[in-house]
C-alpha cells in the first residue's frame, strides 16, 4: 500500500478493572494476536479492514464479558499522527517479529549444520511466518528476506534427482497464485506457464496460499512450484514440465543469475528486466499490470532468442 493511499482506522478503547489481573493478560494477549498496536493508555488501533473490524468487534464483547468497557470507533484521521507515522508504527511492530523469527530460521541452519532433526521447528516457524503475514497490513519489508530464507531451507531438502514429472493436461485452465508485487522470478513464471504449461490460466496475488485445491501455487513458502536445490522457480517448471524451448531455458539462466545474482550462468540480460519491473512497482502499478507489461518483455526476449 503507497503512502498517498487513503486510510481510515478503527480505535478500540478498553478499561479493564484492576482487580480482574486474569482477564488483563488474557485480552491483552488477544490483543497482540491481532496485530494492533497501542498508541495510548488502553487505546489500540488497526486499520479500517473488513476483517480488522469484526476481530475488534469480538473483542469488545470478549471485554464486556470479562466485567470491563469497550468501545470501538472509526476514524479518518488521529490529530498528531500522519498515516505515514501510523504506517510506520506497524511496520516497526511487525519488523521486531520477522527479526526474531529470522533468528530461529538461524538456529535451524546451525542445527542443520549439525545433522540435527528441525522438520519440526521448522514447521512451527512456517506456522509462525504465516501468523505474522496476517497481520502485516502494510508490506513490511522485512518479510520477504524471512520469506527467502525459509524457501531456501525448504530447497536444500530437494536435489536435482528428485524433480517430479508432472502430466501439463492436470495443470490446464487453472487458477495460478504468488506472492504480490511480482519481480523477474514470479514474472517470468507467469509467463512459461501461460506461454507453455496452461495457455488459459488465470493469474491471483496472495500473501499465502488459499486453501483449495483449484489453484496452483508457485515462487511462494511451501508452493507446488518453487525454488528448488539451486533452481529458481522458472527452471523448477521447465524441469517439472520437461519444456525443451531452447529459447526458453535462456531466459531461465538470465532469470536464474538476475534473481539469485549467483552469477552460475554468466547472464546480466534479465538483470534490467528486474529493475523495470521493480520500479513499476514503485510506481503504484497494480501487480497485474506488472504482469503484462512483463509478458511484453519476455515475448520479445523469446522472439529474439529464436532468431539467434
Amino acid at each position: 500500500m503507497t503512502v498517498k493511499t487513503k486510510l481510515n482506522w478503527l480505535l478500540l478503547l478498553v478499561r479493564l478493572p484492576a482487580t480482574h489481573k486474569a482477564e488483563r493478560v488474557a485480552i491483552w494477549r488477544k490483543l497482540r494476536k491481532t496485530g494492533a498496536i497501542q498508541i495510548q493508555t488502553s487505546t489500540y488501533l488497526l486499520p479500517d479492514q473488513p476483517s480488522c473490524y469484526e476481530t475488534f468487534q469480538w473483542l469488545t464483547q470478549q471485554i464486556r464479558d470479562a466485567g470491563g468497557d469497550a468501545t470501538l470507533v472509526r476514524v479518518r484521521q488521529i490529530e498528531g499522527l500522519s498515516n505515514e507515522k501510523l504506517m510506520a508504527m506497524f511496520n516497526a511492530a511487525r519488523t521486531k517479529e520477522y527479526a526474531a523469527l529470522r533468528q530461529l530460521v538461524g538456529s535451524i541452519t546451525d542445527r542443520r549444520n549439525r545433522k540435527s532433526n528441525s522438520a519440526g521447528r521448522l514447521d512451527r516457524i512456517r506456522k509462525q511466518f504465516h501468523d505474522i503475514q496476517q497481520t502485516d497490513f502494510f508490506e513490511c519489508p522485512r518479510a520477504q528476506g524471512v520469506e527467502t530464507l525459509l524457501r531456501n531451507l525448504d530447497s536444500r531438502r530437494i536435489s536435482d534427482s528428485t524433480f517430479r514429472k508432472v502430466d501439463p493436461r492436470d495443470y490446464r485452465n487453472k487458477t495460478w497464485v504468488t506472492r504480490p508485487r511480482p519481480e523477474i522470478d514470479r514474472v517470468g513464471s507467469a509467463w512459461l506457464i501461460r506461454k507453455f504449461i496452461d495457455p488459459r490460466a488465470k493469474f491471483v496475488f496472495n500473501k499465502t496460499i488459499p486453501a483449495s485445491r483449484r489453484v496452483v501455487s508457485f515462487d511462494m513458502l511451501a508452493a507446488d512450484f518453487s525454488h528448488r536445490g539451486d533452481d529458481c522457480t522458472f527452471e523448477t517448471l521447465i524441469k517439472s514440465f520437461a519444456i525443451r524451448d531452447k529459447g526458453a531455458h535462456k531466459i531461465g539462466e538470465m532469470i536464474h543469475d538476475a534473481d539469485l545474482d549467483d552469477g552460475k550462468f554468466e547472464r546480466t540480460e534479465c538483470i534490467g528486466i528486474d529493475r523495470i519491473l521493480k520500479g513499476w512497482a514503485r510506481e503504484g502499478l497494480s501487480d497485474q499490470e506488472i504482469l503484462r507489461r512483463g509478458w511484453e518483455c519476455f515475448d520479445a526476449l523469446h522472439a529474439f532468442l529464436q532468431k539467434r
